[in-house]
């Protein structure tokens, strides 16, 4: 996600910003980024939700744990559609691509994270396969949004890359980078986000 956001939302993010208003791309990414970690920060605070390692987060709430755990993750996998949506509505389908490959592989751990705690709770294997299936469905609807918005209107491309990007961003400094060194687990985690970024570096670079 660090290198997708990088290289795939960032670094093209300003060119078409400096296309459209020459000199003004990266005023332009630092604004849209800005707007991405806001929006994230006020659906952290309004929306109430669980993570398994930091606990409840946002107002109080009467929803029973297990839809507090799948509204964290919802919270978490929408700036992930919109980053592929936006990603291909900007024309360059190798962009496009590698953001949905890279998204999609980090996706599979992370879907197995949210099965595995579920059935150490009691639940049953497919009910538990289900829920994380369940959290994933977001990111087809950010998708839709993130690709739809900047194909209509395409002064917002530039805009919508940054504000992917500042999303993302806030994601992964927020809740990601947290999670993964909690329990001991700092270099280990070190070492994961090092490979992930070279493999979605790599993939960015053969199928731009």
């Amino acid at each position: 996600m660090l290198a997708a956001t990088s290289f795939s939302l960032i670094v093209p993010g300003i060119e078409h910003g400096d296309h459209l208003w020459p000199g003004k791309g990266v005023y332009v990414v630092v604004a849209g980024m800005l707007l991405g970690a806001i929006f994230l920060d006020r659906m952290d605070k309004w929306l109430p939700h669980e993570h398994f390692q930091m606990g409840h987060e946002g107002p109080d709430s009467s929803l029973r744990r297990i839809w507090l755990f799948v509204i964290a993750i919802t919270i978490h996998n929408f700036p992930e559609g919109l980053a592929v949506g936006v990603g291909f509505g900007n024309g360059d389908v190798g962009a496009g691509m590698s953001l949905a490959i890279g998204i999609g592989l980090q996706n599979m751990p992370e879907g197995l994270a949210v099965a595995l705690p579920l059935m150490g709770q009691g639940y049953s294997r497919w009910k538990a396969i289900g829920i994380a299936t369940l959290t994933g469905l977001v990111e087809p609807v950010g998708g839709l949004l993130g690709v739809a918005s900047v194909t209509i209107f395409k002064p917002l491309l530039p805009i919508g890359l940054a504000f992917a990007a500042g999303a993302m961003l806030f994601v992964i400094s927020d809740e990601i980078i947290p999670e993964t060194h909690s329990k001991g687990k700092s270099r280990s985690a070190t070492f994961g986000v090092m490979i992930g970024f070279v493999i979605m570096m790599a993939m960015d670079n053969l199928l731009g």
